[in-house]
C-alpha cells in the first residue's frame, strides 16, 4: 500500500503500471459465508442421521431449511455414507479458485480461436460463431471473457501473447468496464 501511495505523489494518475509489475492484487484470504453450514451443524445432521431422524426433524432442531439439508447429505453421500468431517472439508474445498481454464487441455478448439483471431476476429464473435456451429456441444464453446482472459493472463498457457496483436484494441492488459448506475 505504501508503494501505491508513493506512486500518487509523483504525479502519477494510475496504479495501472504497479499492478501490472506486480501481477495484481492478492486476493482476500477465504472465510466461510454465514449464511453455510458450520462443522457443529454439520455434526448434529450427522448424528440425526446416524439415530434415523428425518431430514425435516434435523432441519428443525438446526432452525434451517428441510432443503439445505436435503441438498447437503445428498451432495456429501447420503443418508447412508454422510460424515461430517469429509462433508465439511468437501465444501470448502469446492469453491476453490482459481477455476483451470476451459480451454486447457482442448487443443483443437485453441486453434480455431487462434485462426480466427489471426483473421481479427473479436472474441465476442468468436464466441457468438462457436455458438452457432456447435450447438449441442457445449464443450465446443467458450465465453469471448475466457479468449480475452487467456490471451491477458499467460500464466494460462492456451493462448500465444502474440496474438494480443491481432485484438482491434492495442492494450497489453485487460481493464475492467466502468458502469454508471
Amino acid at each position: 500500500m505504501n508503494a501505491i501511495g508513493r506512486s500518487f505523489d509523483r504525479a502519477s494518475s494510475s496504479v495501472h503500471p504497479l499492478l501490472a509489475r506486480t501481477g495484481g492484487l492478492r486476493p482476500p484470504s477465504r472465510v466461510r459465508s454465514c449464511q453455510a453450514l458450520s462443522c457443529s451443524e454439520r455434526e448434529e445432521i450427522s448424528r440425526g442421521l446416524h439415530a434415523r431422524d428425518s431430514l425435516r426433524a434435523i432441519a428443525g432442531r438446526l432452525k434451517r431449511a428441510p432443503s439445505t439439508i436435503s441438498r447437503e447429505v445428498n451432495r456429501n453421500g447420503g443418508c447412508v455414507a454422510y460424515r461430517a468431517t469429509s462433508a465439511d472439508q468437501a465444501a470448502w474445498d469446492r469453491p476453490r479458485r482459481p477455476k483451470t481454464c476451459k480451454l486447457v487441455g482442448k487443443v483443437h478448439l485453441c486453434r480455431i480461436i487462434s485462426a480466427k483471431l489471426l483473421r481479427t476476429w473479436s472474441p465476442e464473435q468468436i464466441a457468438g460463431w462457436l455458438m452457432r456451429e456447435y450447438p449441442s456441444s457445449p464443450a465446443q464453446r467458450v465465453a469471448h471473457e475466457t479468449i480475452y482472459k487467456s490471451l491477458f493472463i499467460q500464466t494460462r498457457g492456451v493462448l500465444k501473447k502474440e496474438l494480443q496483436a491481432h485484438l482491434r484494441t492495442r492494450r497489453s492488459m485487460g481493464r475492467p468496464q466502468v458502469t454508471c448506475h
